[in-house]
């Protein structure tokens, strides 16, 4: 695909070196069927040729279509195999074994995305007029494609829209899964735009052991934490895959535009399906592609194909916007441009995965004040050293414990988690005291989200979720 071409092969894995062939074997087949120049031809020729070299060195195997390299088998056997050195990001896995978390500027490197750097988030603040969200101080979203046509679109009065999403499966959501969300509402208020949320419950029900009512049933319960979180029902649009796409003939035109325009080689090479995985997940990418493009919802933007789309999400889900960005143009569209978010870490640590499954691996919005309390007591990885003498000399490491990285997603002082970090890393603040900072963030902010939940009734839910026109004309 054209946004991995610029990476660097040497600190590609061998997933996506094997994407990248693949990608440029369907460039060359390209260029040939549209006979291009012979001087065009050889120059693509040349590149898939040394790409297939450096795949072959990498994994010690030849290039062959359809099948990607053996020790990246997809996440149903058995998960990637990782080494010492190396992280894993797929859209349904991801590995470290790094304790401060994933090392996000190899994978902007890998991804071939761009690094939120202090003058885009200048020139935010310059277009807007409002202070930069404190998740874009702190790198939370740290990568971003095209943010910058998204400002040259603002500041020429054009308009744009905000997609993101959510993959139901569980009743309850944990922190990290409002940490989107917050940012969306966020952008949504200061740039005064549309937004569409998908709730990915056809998905679920292939990918997990759920019945497709009870993925329904899910997507409906996490529609309404969604709300919670404080969107403008007029200009916010949230749907369940399985009603929408039944009810939309431009979304389901859209899907099948991109299920056209991408082989099954490549979507084996993206996202390591093999021959036995269900043809649901393998159409499934062009389900979540679809949003990007304004046509899917012709009741807010009626007939409009050129207005551009937003997607602010966890790096993880890039890999179905790189398939999305290089379909685009070739079906007429704009390509989605996107903010990317770092990972929200597991109480255990940034090298553990949060689980649904697992109750004392995350704070849930359902948890008592007294939950939250015990579970980071018991639970929250900590920098610190082991006796209280050693951690006044030495310090705690605030790369590593979790209750301090919390804080940088929650407490929104920028002074005072400061201060948290210079006195905890000096060992004037000792984890217990830490502890207490997060306990005390924490547990009024779930509270007042609990509270507000409960003003969600179905008829709400119901009225977020029925197509209808939104306070914006086009």
């Amino acid at each position: 695909m054209a946004d991995i071409q610029n990476g660097n092969s040497c600190s590609s894995s061998p997933l996506e070196l094997f994407e990248r062939v693949t990608a440029q074997g369907e460039k060359v087949r390209s260029l040939k069927a549209g006979k291009a120049s012979t001087d065009e031809i050889d120059a693509a020729v040349k590149l898939l040729l040394s790409l297939k070299v450096t795949y072959k060195t990498a994994t010690g195997q030849d290039y062959k279509a359809g099948s990607p390299p053996v020790d990246f088998s997809p996440v149903s056997n058995n998960g990637p195999t990782t080494t010492q050195d190396e992280d894993f990001v797929d859209p349904w896995t991801v590995q470290t074994s790094n304790a401060k978390g994933v090392d996000y500027d190899k994978l902007i490197v890998r991804f071939g995305s761009s690094k939120i750097d202090k003058e885009l988030i200048n020139r935010i603040e310059r277009v807007t007029g409002k202070t930069p969200h404190h998740f874009l101080r702190r790198g939370i979203f740290f990568s971003h494609r095209d943010m910058n046509q998204i400002l040259d679109a603002y500041e020429n009065k054009k308009h744009f829209y905000l997609y993101t999403g959510r993959g139901p499966s569980s009743e309850a959501m944990h922190l990290g899964h409002l940490i989107p969300f917050i940012f969306t509402k966020w952008l949504q208020e200061i740039f005064n735009v549309p937004l569409v949320i998908q709730l990915t419950d056809d998905e679920k029900y292939l990918w997990k052991d759920l019945t497709i009512d009870k993925a329904y049933e899910y997507a409906i319960e996490n529609a309404k934490d969604i709300i919670a979180c404080g969107f403008d029902i007029n200009k916010t649009f949230i749907f369940s895959d399985l009603d929408y796409l039944g009810m939309s003939s431009g979304y389901y035109k859209n899907v099948v535009k991109v299920q056209k325009h991408v082989t099954f080689n490549q979507v084996k090479g993206i996202f390591g399906f093999t021959d036995s995985d269900c043809i649901g997940k393998i159409n499934f990418p062009a389900i979540q592609a679809a949003p990007s493009f304004s046509s899917s919802f012709p009741q807010i933007f009626k007939d409009k194909k050129d207005i551009q789309c937003l997607i602010p999400c966890a790096i993880d889900q890039d890999p179905y916007f790189r398939m999305t960005r290089d379909v685009a143009p070739r079906i007429g569209y704009l390509k989605p441009a996107l903010l990317h978010s770092v990972f929200f870490p597991a109480l255990q640590g940034a090298q553990t995965k949060m689980s649904a499954s697992d109750p004392n691996s995350s704070i849930f919005l359902t948890d008592t004040p007294k939950q939250i309390k015990t579970k980071i007591n018991k639970h929250a990885f900590s920098g610190g050293k082991d006796t209280i003498e050693e951690h006044r000399k030495y310090g705690g490491n605030c790369e590593v414990d979790v209750s301090y990285m919390y804080l940088t997603f929650f407490l929104e002082d920028d002074d005072k988690l400061e201060q948290m970090k210079q006195a905890y890393t000096s060992g004037a603040l000792l984890t217990g005291e830490l502890k207490k900072v997060l306990i005390e963030t924490l547990q009024p902010l779930i509270a007042a989200h609990q509270q507000r939940r409960k003003q969600i009734t179905d008829e709400m839910v119901k009225q977020f979720m029925t197509p209808r026109k939104l306070a914006f004309d086009f």
